[in-house]
């Protein structure tokens, strides 16, 4: 009987680990727990380890050795399946290539409202080089105050800003996504439908910036609702809906997407991520690298958020910036070449 037990634990740890590793092959990558689980790979690969240890240490009891075999196999193999996603993804790359000419760089950072000051993320802009910045949660007063700093510092930024509920006095800073970008870049404006709602993120507000005169990509500052047990029937939404804003053309998607690209599986075409649009940080070395929690190494940590950029663009670099300067998410800065 307790040998009979031992095999079918032993299954269902098999099925639970193939779940758990690649739950997109089962059309769970969006479906709770499994979900949040993909979400912490990191600790996933931890908790395999864990159990490999334990395994080692009942082979030790001769009537449970041939379970603990087992035990181990499985352990370990969902611990080797992890670890190689995590290589091919990357676990971090140090700095970002030499700026050149035509380089585009964009920089994310959900700055949790006020927990990151105006000198805070101007400095960071400035250090960075970024020409496009996405800064969910962050209001259009702190927006306008960064870019006069900017400006005195002679790197001059155009400031953009959707709100939710704007009659409402005194919101929540998450109700508030601004978007930075270079003159260089040419003059953009927020389109109508973004602004209003009306076609946009469900309970949390990205904005679409279009060229004024055509030219340039297409910019998305996202900011999508995180896939709480009461919510993921609008996160599912929310990501069906940005998925939508890259279709062929030239755009940049960058925000703070609360999803990372295992949760993606289905939503890309010909090889996106999201739409047409590809992932910069898991093509440049680090897609395994956690943005949020901050409080977390980033091996640990969760990478949900992202710039994303259509075939046009070609990724040199990415970097997670390890000063989170009191967000609970860290930025990401990455540099973009035009294709060809």
């Amino acid at each position: 009987m307790l040998r009979l037990l031992g095999i079918l634990f032993t299954v269902l740890l098999a099925i639970a680990t193939a779940i758990v590793v690649w739950p997109q092959f089962f059309h769970l990558e969006q479906t709770y727990p499994f979900a949040q689980i993909v979400a912490a790979r990191g600790v996933v690969l931890a908790a395999f380890l864990v159990v490999a240890v334990l395994a080692m240490l009942l082979l030790f009891a001769r009537p449970l050795r041939g379970f603990a075999a087992s035990v181990l196999i499985v352990a370990l193999l969902g611990a080797a399946a992890t670890g190689v996603i995590g290589m091919l993804r990357g676990f971090g790359s140090g700095a970002l290539p030499a700026a050149t000419e035509t380089s585009l760089r964009v920089l994310s950072w959900n700055t949790a409202g006020d927990n990151v000051s105006a000198p805070q993320i101007a400095q960071q802009i400035l250090d960075q080089g970024a020409d496009i910045v996405a800064l969910p949660e962050t209001t259009e007063a702190v927006g306008e105050e960064i870019a006069v700093m900017l400006r005195e510092q002679g790197h001059p930024m155009w400031v953009h800003h959707v709100q939710f509920q704007p009659d409402v006095v005194d919101g929540p800073k998450s109700w508030h996504t601004t978007v930075l970008v270079s003159p260089d870049l040419g003059e953009y404006s927020v389109i109508e439908s973004s602004e209003n709602g009306s076609n946009n993120t469900g309970s949390v507000p990205s904005a679409v910036l279009m060229p004024v005169d055509g030219s340039g990509p297409t910019i998305v500052a996202v900011h999508a609702v995180a896939p709480r047990v009461e919510d993921m029937v609008q996160w599912s939404s929310d990501l069906r809906w940005i998925a939508d804003q890259c279709p062929e053309g030239d755009f940049v998607l960058a925000g703070d997407f609360n999803a990372t690209v295992d949760h993606m599986a289905g939503l890309g075409v010909d090889g996106g991520d999201m739409g047409y649009c590809r992932d910069v940080a898991s093509r440049t070395g680090n897609g395994y690298s956690g943005t949020w929690p901050s409080s977390l190494p980033t091996l640990l940590s969760t990478p949900i958020d992202h710039v994303m950029a259509s075939p046009n663009w070609t990724p040199t670099g990415s970097v997670v910036i390890d000063d989170a300067g009191g967000s609970d998410h860290r930025g990401l800065i990455v540099q973009l070449e035009p294709t060809g």
